[in-house]
């Protein structure tokens, strides 16, 4: 998990965002006809484009692989920095020779590291589908990082699709390009390798964008988009997942019972048949890769790894587990400071209510910022709304699922995010409509709105030569959004490239600080660490090292230390070794 709960010290890009959405508030009442001509003369190409659904769904994709292709130059493919990405690599890695799970290493105590299991094999603690993901991208085009591109211009078409099934088109096409420029292009989501938030925002505009089509047509093919879009919950986000196919399964049992349009319950069955087959296929497989990976076929991601190393639940019913013998105190530091105090605070009646509020804002300022906060002053005409009354519900039925769960990223609610636009814009139709004094001050405000986000992600495309990036350390909520890739994991990617250019493997032994930041984890290794250019392991007493440096006999050893600024490399000499695990 990023450090979801930290605070930053330097917020230049909200604050713009704040500065510009009070100057298009206070416009529209000033100017109520600012830009009239030529905002209706774009609106009237607009509505031509998205007559063309096809065609609109296809542009709204396209234009995230080429847009975010085209800014390369001023951020490259991102580096792996924090625990999550390392983890989500090494399963990519895994699916890609060809495995589901690794065995456990010969020298597995100098490579624990955080979200990742050693027993009883070594594997990431997470869903697989991110991971196979990954994998795809490393396969198919030379990258893991390509098959989280591909996934968020998935996301992005499938989220216009899923809104011309519920909007007029030419709304449903520019939720699109909304979700193209608030967490398309620079949020975590595309430029990390961890945040499963494209997949599944993906598999929930699949599921809720099949569902009013599968009720109207009763055609097959979406619900077997359906069951796709399930399957892939199933195997990323399943507790999520589960919450969102509780409103869709009860939709769905009134459609076959009362809708007006139902087929027989013969035909029913039979186009129910290869969903459900889908699912079912979906399921077994996750019980048969927990099996090989975790031990047995009802053993869940998430759950070896827990037990092995956390302290604090992910539920609030839930008590501290005893802790855990850590071998290494940085593991210990993590495991207390970025999630046991948290827990802490949250687990306590005085604390849940503030923390949880403070988690919807989080949550609040990745999807929508302050600029699309402004349409929310017409929600009271959403909720007596029949249009989207149900994508509502599934929202409320999300949040009182989350509301007991100890932590909450965006992308936990992402597949959901379909629902939370349509929300958006169907207050935007209102809002076009609002005329204080007579005046047509909600258009103009409307035009405005869309016009800041495209300002915004301009400014964020040119951040870096503008002096507003954001801070590397730490990576905090007000990151999430406004995210680019140009400051982090660098040091240790110099470091690796460094000692990969030398001839013969390379033993990278590494020493920590004791005031080390908790996420700039550098002990990971790829899948098959011994047959790896630089291996990467943890400093413990003179003993260990020595026998892991027996181990590596033909590997040159380094001591690595990347709290120097910058980093320090030297070569590691037994003697220099505390006779106690270090830090």
């Amino acid at each position: 998990m990023l450090a979801a709960q930290g605070t930053d010290h330097n917020a230049a890009l909200p604050l713009i965002e704040l500065g510009m959405t009070a100057i298009a508030f206070a416009a529209s009442f000033a100017w109520p006809r600012l830009g009239s001509a030529l905002f209706t003369r774009i609106e009237r190409m607009f509505r031509r484009l998205a007559r063309r659904q096809g065609l609109a769904v296809l542009l709204v994709g396209s234009s995230v692989f080429l847009l975010r292709l085209a800014i390369l130059p001023l951020y490259p493919i991102p580096l792996p920095f924090v625990p999550d990405d390392f983890s989500f690599l090494l399963a990519a890695d895994t699916f890609a020779h060809g495995r589901l799970a690794n065995p456990t290493p010969a020298m597995w105590i100098h490579f624990e590291s955080m979200h990742i299991s050693m027993q009883p094999t070594y594997m990431s603690m997470y869903f697989p589908a991110q991971g196979l993901l990954l994998a795809a991208g490393k396969v198919f085009l030379g990258h893991p990082w390509f098959g989280a591109l591909i996934a968020s211009a998935l996301m992005c078409s499938a989220i216009c699709w899923m809104l011309q099934a519920w909007l007029p088109p030419s709304w449903a096409l520019l939720g699109g390009f909304i979700a193209v420029l608030r967490i398309a292009l620079f949020s975590y989501w595309t430029n990390t390798y961890h945040a499963s938030g494209s997949l599944t925002a993906l598999a929930g505009a699949l599921v809720l964008g099949a569902l009013p089509r599968l009720t109207r047509t009763a055609q097959s093919r979406y619900g077997l988009i359906m069951g796709v879009g399930i399957v892939m919950l199933v195997l990323s986000r399943p507790y999520e997942g589960l919450l969102l196919c509780i409103p869709v399964g009860v939709a769905l049992g009134h459609w076959a019972l009362f809708g007006k349009n139902r087929p027989s319950p013969q035909v029913l069955l039979r186009k129910a048949a290869a969903p459900l087959a889908i699912i079912l296929a979906g399921i077994a497989w996750l019980g048969y890769y927990d099996y090989r990976a975790f031990g047995s076929p009802t053993t869940l991601p998430y759950t070896v790894n827990r037990a092995q190393y956390a302290l604090a639940p992910y539920y609030v019913w839930q008590s501290q587990r005893p802790e855990p013998s850590y071998r290494f105190e940085v593991m210990r530091r993590f495991y207390h400071k970025e999630e046991l105090e948290f827990f802490t605070k949250i687990h306590s009646p005085a604390g849940f209510i503030p923390q949880t509020f403070l988690k919807g804002l989080l949550t609040f300022e990745f999807y929508a910022g302050f600029i699309l906060l402004l349409p929310l002053i017409m929600i009271h005409r959403v909720f007596r709304d029949r249009r989207i009354r149900f994508l509502v519900a599934c929202v409320l039925v999300m949040t009182a699922g989350l509301l007991i769960e100890i932590y909450l990223l965006p992308h936990y609610v992402a597949l959901v995010a379909c629902a939370f636009y349509a929300i958006g814009l169907q207050c935007l139709r209102h809002l076009r409509f609002w005329k204080p004094g007579g005046q047509t001050v909600g258009l103009t405000l409307v035009r405005l709105i869309v016009t800041v986000c495209v300002v915004l992600a301009g400014i964020r495309m040119y951040a870096q030569p503008l002096h507003i990036a954001a801070p590397e350390w730490p990576p905090s909520s007000w990151n999430f959004t406004w995210f680019g890739p140009e400051h982090y994991g660098v040091e240790r990617a110099r470091v690796e490239a460094q000692l990969g250019q030398l001839p013969g493997g390379q033993l990278a032994i590494v020493r920590y600080a004791p005031d080390h930041q908790l996420f700039d984890e550098w002990v990971y290794n790829s899948a098959d660490i011994d047959g790896s250019k630089v291996v990467w392991a943890r400093e413990m007493d003179e003993t260990n090292n020595l026998k892991l440096i027996e181990y590596y006999g033909s590997r040159k050893a380094w001591l690595v230390e990347p709290d120097a600024v910058p980093a320090r490399v030297t070569p590691f000499s037994i003697p220099a070794v505390s006779t106690t695990a270090l830090h």
